[in-house]
């Protein structure tokens, strides 16, 4: 299958777009079909852990990251086994955020186990949170070589040594709906990816640490402040949060409604899709209409499927085709997405966060906004806003990377909250 390069520039605004909603896919590249679904794996092998369907009680115990099945894949991004590395998909236990945590549930993950002989002590686990990918069975990064451009995150982890785990999040490739950006259930499948990671990997530490960007960059803080409880018989030393979703309702402040940006309103599908997951009433029309809401099978399409359409889309939007119908509608609105904001409580643990401050998807004053609240819980954060860079930039990560690698090491966390908060 052939891939674009050079993109006609009535595409840039679309690939663009793409690479605003999630760290998928380079600007210089269409989306490449080859790279959607990978070939038939290899038999799966089943493992002795219970079958957790829909509705049945959450794990406990060691039941939480439990293996269903585990299997080899080898047809993982070239640049991983360059490194020596290995990679298995694995299916686990987890448990759902939806219901309170009553309930369980099967969880596709892919597990990679660095070459080479493994330090005194076990190998450290990172738990990866992807950026969105879309929220449709087809989404799922482990039907990916390149785990839909996540594995340009696993790389550097791998290079310093770790045990890194990505997980598809709950209803990406498994039963039931993916409740997109509901916090607990993000965290959840982070917390017992490590603990899959674990039952994959002989060697792996009880150590561990979390990265995530975009939405998994809200996943990974709220599985800092999962880490305590949930997390119990793990030893937690910090997150890495790159353009966090962590706090959305400024989208509808004091009842009236901001203006969007393009990526915001491209990303709005899935933000309802997300939330009707939570709140099975919500009627999207009272928040999108127009070509927004006639075309669902384009607008909930994967981040990079359907790039043409999308961007046919985006060219028809009218200021009246976003945004709640009524007050009672915005006010709704911002109670849902205040109740899925972040902090919730305080992390077990230091956290970087990291904004662009051109991000114009995830405005910059809002993630402040939820550091200067995660301060007054009593969080170390150390809160970096880069100059010129916009949502979800790569230039980020090789400082995340290092900021993770000091954690490991037992450095100090640097801690802007002493220092009087964000800017």
């Amino acid at each position: 299958m052939r891939c674009e390069v050079g993109v006609r520039p009535v595409r840039t605004a679309v690939v663009a777009l793409a690479g605003a909603l999630a760290l998928t896919v380079p600007l210089t590249l269409t989306a490449c079909a080859t790279d959607v679904a990978s070939p038939a794996p290899p038999p799966t092998t089943s493992v002795a852990a219970p079958a957790s369907p829909s509705g049945s009680p959450a794990p406990t115990g060691d039941q939480r990251g439990a293996l269903i099945s585990r299997q080899p894949v080898p047809d993982i991004d070239p640049a991983i086994t360059a490194l020596g590395a290995t990679a298995t998909r694995v299916v686990y236990r987890s448990t759902s955020g939806v219901d309170g945590g009553g309930g369980g549930a099967e969880v596709v993950g892919t597990v990679f186990t660095p070459g080479g002989p493994a330090p005194d002590g076990g190998r450290p686990v990172v738990t990866v949170g992807h950026g969105t990918t879309g929220v449709t069975d087809e989404c799922a990064p482990s039907s990916s070589p390149t785990l839909l451009g996540t594995t340009n995150l696993v790389r550097p982890l791998l290079q310093r040594g770790y045990v890194v785990t990505v997980t598809d999040y709950q209803g990406l490739g498994t039963d039931g709906p993916h409740p997109y950006l509901e916090p607990d259930t993000a965290a959840y499948d982070l917390i017992d990816a490590v603990r899959a990671a674990r039952n994959v990997v002989p060697d792996a530490s009880a150590r561990w640490a979390a990265i995530g960007v975009s939405q998994g960059g809200q996943a990974s803080w709220s599985a800092a402040e999962h880490a305590g409880d949930y997390g119990d018989g793990l030893d937690f030393v910090g997150a890495a949060n790159l353009s966090p979703a962590a706090d959305l309702s400024g989208i509808v402040a004091d009842g009236t409604v901001e203006p969007l940006s393009l990526p915001q309103k491209m990303f709005l599908p899935y933000l309802l899709e997300g939330l009707k997951v939570i709140h099975p009433e919500l009627n999207p029309d009272d928040y999108m209409r127009g070509a927004l809401a006639a075309a669902p099978d384009v607008t909930l399409s994967c981040v990079t499927a359907k790039l043409q359409e999308k961007w046919t889309v985006a060219t028809q939007l009218t200021p009246a085709d976003t945004g709640p119908r009524t007050a009672a509608d915005a006010e709704r609105m911002r109670g849902w997405l205040q109740d899925i904001a972040l902090p919730k409580t305080g992390a077990s643990g230091p956290m970087l966060v990291v904004v662009g401050d051109r991000d114009n998807l995830i405005l910059p004053q809002w993630t402040s906004r939820s550091v200067d609240n995660a301060c007054t819980l009593g969080d170390v954060v150390e809160f970096d806003t880069r100059p010129g860079e916009g949502h979800a930039d790569g230039r980020s990560v090789p400082g995340a990377v290092q900021w993770i690698a000091d954690r490991f090491a037992g450095l100090p966390a640097p801690d802007t909250c002493a220092e009087g908060g964000s800017p």
